[in-house]
């Protein structure tokens, strides 16, 4: 390393000590970052289930047990089995003035229209459709088919776009969510 590359060296080892502590300084409690944590580091390892997993049951974590600590200021040592990441869950949370638009996805811009159908013409926002899809083994949407309808498969790496936003959305999510808790637990 000559010395004239020590700033840019000394640059990009402070944004990669940033990145990775990020989770952590958000607020969140440790009953919730290590999800988003560890989705973070399933990524830079280009573990994509894994980060698509972790970053989903962080939201899905994070939003259950403010909740429960909206609802009822103490500390949760049990969450309501039903109440699971779900439009209602989200309106809920909504009224109760957490910032849930956070988890619209950027071109989701229908994201409070769907929040407001009924369960006779439901249409779930896009991360709760994500979730459900996911964690019921439901990848047939990831698949490959460049090679034709024949030759269509699945690995990993056909979820590393989802992982991606779903990093961001959740980057997004918790510093919103930190803010809110800050405020108000």
């Amino acid at each position: 390393m000559f010395e004239e590359d020590i700033p840019e060296y000394l640059e990009k080892v402070k944004r990669e000590y940033e990145e990775s502590m990020f989770f952590l300084q958000q607020n969140l409690g440790a009953d919730v970052h290590w999800f988003f944590q560890q989705g973070f580091e399933a990524l830079k390892s280009e573990l994509y289930l894994a980060a698509c997993s972790s970053f989903i049951i962080g939201i899905e974590a994070s939003l259950r047990i403010t909740q429960a600590q909206v609802e009822k200021p103490e500390v949760v040592d049990e969450l309501d089995p039903v109440k699971t990441l779900s439009n209602r869950l989200l309106n809920d949370a909504r009224a109760n003035g957490l910032p849930i638009d956070l988890l619209a996805f950027p071109e989701e811009t229908d994201f409070s229209q769907k929040l407001a159908t009924s369960r006779a013409n439901l249409q779930n926002v896009e991360i709760v459709r994500i979730r459900h899809n996911l964690c019921h083994g439901n990848i047939l949407e990831h698949r490959n088919s460049d090679l034709g309808t024949d030759n269509t498969f699945f690995t990993p790496e056909c979820v590393r776009d989802l992982s991606n936003a779903l990093y961001q959305l959740s980057k997004q999510w918790t510093s919103g969510l930190g803010e809110f808790r800050k405020s108000l637990l």
